[in-house]
């Protein structure tokens, strides 16, 4: 999730292709899958502000957690053509030779002298698909600051559309059916509109982040990191049981947990109550 302040706090989102599998149509965060090379030491190498045991810390593995940063960072550039972290001249134009599978993402970095500066990359919430489910996902969420002076490009592949939104009013587009939104989506616009600068925001997941022992609360099939308000939800210490449900359109957890296209529902609002 890449914030910024214009003047208050938007976040940047794609539209996915509808011919998309998995919630063609959705308006989503930059992101993907981890890539095996996302674990290449040579790309860990040119990783500054965090390493491999403090993010295997964060995520509650004992090693490979950076592969996620490297992951957010690579899809944070295929699809929406932001670079976190530095780079020589012209590394923006290896964009569309990566996702055309022309350079890779070690390729592209190391070419134009290219660091990825991570330390601010937070970790805000984890999905996991309940078993059961015919499509399941472990995902992690992070939310960062957009670098200065870079405005974000949807890659007209994956994404076929992008805007800078205020959350809340991603969320009532939701409601008037403007655009679609899937359950983790929705959860964490919530929790972003609760605030109006991308500072306080990013001060609030990293004390979250780093609170001992992390500070989470229940979301659907979701988890985050505490938030300033968070009391009157429910806080737990450490991962809680999957056991809780939202207050939001079902046919939307639906299409979370089975990649199926929702369908309208037949009475009142969509996505949120």
């Amino acid at each position: 999730m890449l914030v910024r302040d214009d003047p208050d706090l938007h976040v940047f989102m794609l539209r996915r292709n509808p011919d998309s599998v998995f919630s063609p149509n959705a308006y989503v965060f930059p992101g993907g899958a981890v890539d095996a090379a996302d674990q290449d030491p040579a790309i860990h190498a040119l990783v500054r502000g965090i390493d491999d045991v403090r993010a295997s810390a964060l995520v509650g593995t004992t090693s490979g957690g950076l592969r996620y940063w490297v992951a957010a960072a690579r899809e944070s550039f295929e699809e929406a053509g932001f670079v976190l972290g530095t780079a020589g001249d012209g590394f923006a134009a290896t964009r569309e030779a990566m996702n055309a599978g022309a350079v890779s993402w070690l390729e592209a970095l190391a070419a134009h002298d290219a660091c990825l500066h991570l330390d601010d990359l937070l970790v805000f919430a984890h999905w996991l698909t309940p078993e059961g489910a015919p499509r399941r996902y472990d995902t992690w969420f992070f939310a960062a600051a957009a670098p200065n002076d870079q405005h974000g490009e949807h890659d007209d592949a994956e994404a076929v559309d992008s805007e800078w939104l205020r959350p809340a009013d991603a969320l009532q587009r939701c409601r008037d059916g403007d655009i679609e939104l899937i359950v983790p989506t929705i959860c964490s616009l919530r929790a972003l509109a609760r605030f109006t600068r991308t500072a306080d925001l990013l001060d609030a997941v990293r004390s979250g982040q780093d609170a001992p022992p992390p500070r989470v609360v229940r979301e659907g099939s979701g988890q985050r990191v505490w938030l300033p308000g968070d009391d009157a939800h429910g806080v737990h210490n450490g991962w809680p049981p999957i056991d809780a449900r939202l207050d939001v359109d079902m046919a939307f957890e639906r299409a979370f947990l089975t990649g199926e296209s929702p369908e309208a529902p037949a009475t009142s609002d969509r996505g949120v109550a």
